[in-house]
């Protein structure tokens, strides 16, 4: 893709010493001053290194999403600071150093599993040659080439949210943020699609921070998991769930629920605090 503009932005590669994200004492309140006032988050101190996998996890209401929100500066913190690839999460968003799926896939029905892919790509003036390749490595990368030409209501959940992830994936972002990508997923899929995100994460060695309720999907996808207190939300616990290279055989294994009881103990230390 040598015609391509590069989607790293002005500043090129990420140096290897500098944190992907880190946020320094970052608060959040909604509507300040007024009656629906709300205080969100505060005091969250986190830093994530390129290339881990980190999970959040708390209670509906915590602040999980909105966390999520300040890294990818769609709305802006009350207090403290966050960086992303060692810049203001306002030039990284405006440098394309992340992406996001969401619980909804967001495809557009008008437009085949190929031209959805090729949609960021176009936004950002590639031309359409490299979309075209672009896509079908993409494709490649999710297993779904044989569906390029397909719309999206031909399509199972989970193959939509594959391509939701391709898409994601498409103009190479050094971050994915994840929001609930397989909260509707029936279990069966979802454990399909947490084997199949692992996958993807391992061939690309992209930083992931992904929100979820489940303890058991946190454990099993992450290098670690921060866990969040009830709102205001802050950081209560930050276990380490790194389990190697894992597999299906790894969901059968006492390090496994070792790390499944941790997590779901620092939840409970939440909610009697």
């Amino acid at each position: 893709m040598s015609d391509a503009p590069d989607a790293n932005g002005p500043d090129g590669d990420i140096a290897p010493d500098v944190a992907a994200v880190e946020l320094d004492g970052v608060g959040k309140v909604f509507n300040p001053g007024r009656s629906n006032e709300v205080n969100a988050l505060t005091g969250i101190d986190l830093c994530i290194a390129p290339g881990e996998f980190v999970t959040l996890i708390g209670p509906s209401g915590c602040g999980k999403s909105t966390l999520l929100r300040l890294i990818a500066a769609l709305t802006g913190v009350t207090d403290g600071s966050v960086s992303v690839n060692g810049k203001t999460a306002d030039r990284a968003r405006l440098d394309r150093d992340y992406s996001m799926v969401f619980q909804r896939a967001g495809l557009f029905d008008w437009r085949n599993v190929s031209r959805n892919i090729e949609l960021p790509l176009e936004l950002m003036g590639w031309k359409a040659a490299d979309r075209r390749q672009r896509s079908a490595e993409m494709l490649d990368l999710v297993k779904l080439s044989e569906f390029a030409r397909h719309h999206p209501a031909e399509l199972s959940g989970g193959m939509q949210q594959r391509v939701a992830i391709a898409r994601a994936m498409s103009f190479d972002p050094k971050l994915l943020l994840m929001d609930e990508p397989f909260g509707a997923l029936d279990e069966m899929t979802r454990e399909h699609m947490q084997n199949e995100l692992l996958r993807i994460w391992a061939e690309t060695q992209t930083t992931v921070i992904f929100v979820t309720h489940s303890i058991s999907e946190a454990v099993f996808l992450s290098t670690r998991v921060v866990v969040m207190s009830p709102r205001p939300g802050r950081i209560s616990a930050i276990i380490d769930t790194d389990l190697g290279e894992r597999s299906e055989a790894t969901r059968d294994h006492p390090e496994y629920f070792a790390n499944v009881t941790a997590v779901r103990n620092a939840l409970r230390g939440d909610h009697a605090s």
